[in-house]
């Protein structure tokens, strides 16, 4: 990251808190068959139906799109016991167990962290940086929390709030300012970190947070809202947020790998 490539606000407000977007930010940008998803998890609900279980399949996908939508339209958020349930799947029953645990087994090799989070982690709370997560997302806090601690980084969270918790998504300013009451720091003290225009430069730029840009995900058409924003800093790689936040630390003195712009 150079100065160039920095924007947005700037100016020398202290750092205090770093939160991160989890999908394409914390875990790296994969294309996933977004239908496949159900058809894992219809498959090991009607075990003995194929028709059955294209059907349902195919309810949960627009059930799942449907709420996504009313994301980008009203900030609403969504949650994946409604989803089934606009599928007509009752939460309790056994065979939803089972097909819960096809649908993440299905996830299972879309949701390992990036290997930059845990020295990038590391390097804030050395500066006495804390970490948060804010992530737009239909799954519940314990399945995020273990997806952390299987990969060794669960202890580095001081923070989390996941939007399946709240009424809001991002980019709605209650979910931020949400984050960064969890994270204990004003939300000019606050930076974050994301892979999105929209929800990750917009939303926290909205609240007096700067906001760095994670420019390497394949975020399909139909997901995007276009706005026009222009991030505080970009990084090329994750582990670059700590040469943006040091130069930030500094306030941009000459000579800093990263610095924003006056």
């Amino acid at each position: 990251m150079t100065a160039s490539e920095a924007g947005g606000s700037g100016g020398s407000r202290d750092v205090r808190a770093v939160i991160f977007d989890w999908g394409g930010t914390i875990t790296p940008w994969h294309t996933v068959d977004l239908a496949e998803q159900w058809h894992a998890f219809a498959r090991a609900y009607h075990v003995d139906d194929s028709g059955l279980a294209l059907a349902l399949a195919e309810a949960a996908l627009a059930a799942e799109d449907a709420g996504w939508k009313r994301g980008r339209s009203d900030n609403s958020s969504a949650r994946i016991e409604e989803i089934i349930a606009e599928a007509g799947i009752a939460v309790g029953d056994p065979r939803t167990t089972a097909a819960l645990a096809a649908y993440r087994a299905f996830w299972e090799p879309h949701t390992w962290t990036d290997p930059h989070i845990k020295p990038l982690w590391e390097g804030l709370r050395d500066r006495g940086i804390r970490v948060g997560v804010l992530s737009n997302t239909i799954w519940t806090r314990d399945y995020h929390r273990d997806v952390f601690a299987r990969d060794g980084v669960l202890h580095l969270v001081d923070a989390d709030v996941y939007s399946s918790e709240t009424p809001w998504v991002k980019p709605s300013p209650e979910i931020f300012l949400h984050a960064a009451q969890q994270v204990g720091v004003e939300p000019a003290a606050c930076v974050y970190v994301g892979d999105r225009s929209y929800e990750d430069v917009h939303g926290p730029q909205s609240v007096g947070m700067r906001a760095i840009w994670v420019p390497h995900s394949d975020i399909p058409e139909d997901q995007q809202v276009s706005v026009e924003v222009t991030p505080d800093a970009v990084a090329h790689e994750l582990i670059d947020v700590l040469a943006i936040v040091d130069g930030w630390l500094g306030e941009g003195q000459p000579g800093d790998e990263a610095s924003t712009s006056r």
